[in-house]
């Protein structure tokens, strides 16, 4: 399943994952043997692999001809692509997608290879041994599309209000593989959003890459919103005469995010964010949960009253952010960089992959309406000033190519932090009760008035991006020890109320959603080799925290214009 949608009707696709692949790992006990493995998937679900660390490589033959685009939305955690026996594709990082063009293709067979590679080694900065797990294998869908010598690379639409009126910019690109085939030609591209039509006429020249971009103005729109996600379709048609060369279809929704004083508002009304932190991560799938496990964690989450995902901490697969923007969830998007200290932040490679990730985050995921926010550098050396100019490099490129979305970084360096100044959103990882010893009012006051006093943050909105407490599925105590299900239920009736009845925090995000599996390197203090905040185990079961959680949440509205607790 490659999109919740069609995103072509002209152009071919065929997607050569939701089957079997050969798989042959390149070291340890089965090295050399082959194996048949389900994609997309990690090799850890097999039961021989399920420790796995190293290289593998996934084989799949294909019939195609003539020129071809190979997209590969995730593999885990490097991938290098080979067609033919041919290197197409190198690509660093396992939440991103990339692809390669391949002209000229001769008909019949071809054998597509992939290595992938989850190696903690030298070459990768962000993927490294940390408190979730890096998962090795195909874990997002590979697409094949059949393609003329001009086709679409993508179409953003921007929407906005003026003078009380919805308007959609519309940018998009064309690439051309062969520059001298129509050199001098008239291409027309038309378009639809809704009864609306649009078209462009575009002479050729010796140019291997168009822009495009039209504003209009777009009658009778019902806006998206969490009560009401109303979505859309932009529709291109690229033309040459008669024929039609190419097209290209995506989704969006008509609604405008803005930062407002203290508020964060959602078309004009000011949000109230009642979320969990999310990983991609299944006992049974890995990282590559299905559709329907995605849909069945998005209804548990739904259903105790949550409006937001923060998607900790990386980018997510585009089948997750499409049923957010079907079901109205809130979501808070991120790089792929999480507690790296300064000296990890000095790895040659680390801003050049940091900066890749927003790169295709952004380019990938534009035109998703559930995307309210986007953060990077989840706690990280925002206390040295090598790392402030990590983090001024990075806000740069996000408003470059986005200027329509808030921006943040969840931070655990306050009292030390000198980056709160650079977002437009102030966000902080507090733990009272489990790793701070302090009541949560009086630790909240205490980090807010630090932020408005010292840390630069001063008047502007606050999120507490991170909170909880661990609780093992099943431990019960009369006392309520630490890692019982009654101690977490405490610890989060207690902070959830402080932080949705603080007068100046906006929303709250737990940790975590449910448990999730770590690197081996982080079993200490970890019961089980996971991470146990979860309100729900690993498998779904909801603990004693999730029932106390929502009844908190249900008491709220999603707008503090509506309700004010």
């Amino acid at each position: 399943m490659i999109r919740t949608f069609a995103t072509h009707k002209i152009r071919k696709q065929t997607e050569l994952t939701g089957s079997l692949w050969e798989f042959e790992s390149c070291s340890g006990r089965y090295a050399g043997q082959k194996f048949l493995l389900a994609a997309p998937g990690c090799w850890e679900s097999h039961p021989l692999f399920a420790d796995y660390r190293g290289e593998g490589i996934f084989r799949k033959s294909f019939q195609a001809t003539g020129d071809i685009r190979i997209e590969c939305k995730g593999v885990s955690h490097t991938a290098t692509v080979y067609l033919d026996g041919r290197e197409i594709a190198h690509h660093y990082n396992a939440y991103t997608p990339f692809s390669a063009v391949v002209a000229d293709l001769q008909p019949g067979e071809h054998r597509l290879e992939i290595k992938a590679d989850n190696r903690f080694h030298q070459e990768s900065a962000l993927h490294v041994p940390n408190d979730y797990m890096s998962y090795g294998g195909v874990s997002r869908p590979v697409v094949v599309e059949e393609l003329n010598e001009l086709y679409f690379e993508y179409v953003h639409v921007k929407t906005y209000m003026k003078n009380g009126n919805w308007h959609a910019k519309i940018s998009a690109a064309i690439s051309v593989l062969k520059t001298g085939q129509y050199r001098g030609e008239e291409i027309v591209v038309t378009g639809r959003i809704g009864n609306t039509t649009f078209d462009w006429k575009i002479s050729l020249e010796e140019q291997e890459h168009y822009e495009l971009h039209k504003d209009l103005e777009i009658d009778n729109v019902k806006p998206w919103s969490p009560e009401d996600p109303e979505l859309y379709l932009v529709e291109l048609q690229m033309r040459k005469g008669q024929q039609i060369l190419d097209d290209i279809i995506d989704r969006f929704g008509f609604r405008e995010i803005c930062v407002e004083g203290q508020k964060i508002l959602l078309n004009g009304k000011s949000l109230r964010i009642k979320g969990v932190c999310r990983h991609e991560d299944h006992p049974d799938y890995g990282c590559a949960l299905p559709y329907q496990a995605i849909y069945n964690d998005l209804v548990l989450i739904q259903q105790m009253g949550a409006n937001s995902i923060r998607t900790a901490h990386y980018p997510n697969d585009e089948i997750f952010l499409d049923l957010c923007d079907e079901l109205g969830i809130l979501v808070w998007e991120e790089n792929h960089a999480r507690g790296l200290e300064e000296d990890r932040m000095r790895h040659p490679l680390f801003e050049a992959q940091a900066e890749a990730v927003i790169r295709e985050m952004i380019l990938n995921h534009y035109n998703h309406p559930s995307i309210f926010i986007w953060g990077i550098l989840n706690e990280c050396a925002s206390e040295t000033t090598f790392g402030r100019s990590c983090y001024e490099k990075q806000f740069d490129l996000i408003r470059k190519m986005d200027d329509t979305r808030p921006y943040t970084f969840a931070s655990c360096k306050f009292f030390q932090d000198i980056c709160f100044d650079l977002p437009n959103v102030i966000s902080c990882n507090l733990y009272p009760g489990w790793y701070v010893d302090k009541p949560v009012k009086d630790y909240l006051e205490e980090v807010y008035h630090w932020i408005e006093e010292d840390g630069k943050g001063k008047g502007k909105p606050f999120i507490v991006s991170e909170i909880g407490a661990g609780g093992l599925y099943g431990c019960h105590n009369a006392y309520h020890g630490k890692w019982t299900e009654e101690y977490q239920a405490d610890a989060l009736t207690e902070q959830v109320s402080e932080c949705l009845n603080f007068p100046e925090c906006m929303g709250v995000y737990i940790w975590q959603f449910c448990d999730v599996r770590v690197s081996r390197e982080w079993f200490a203090g970890r019961p089980r080799e996971m991470n146990n905040k979860g309100i729900v185990d690993e498998y779904r079961r909801p603990k004693a925290a999730y029932t106390k959680v929502a009844e908190i949440f249900k008491r709220y509205s999603n707008y503090y214009d509506n309700d004010k607790g």
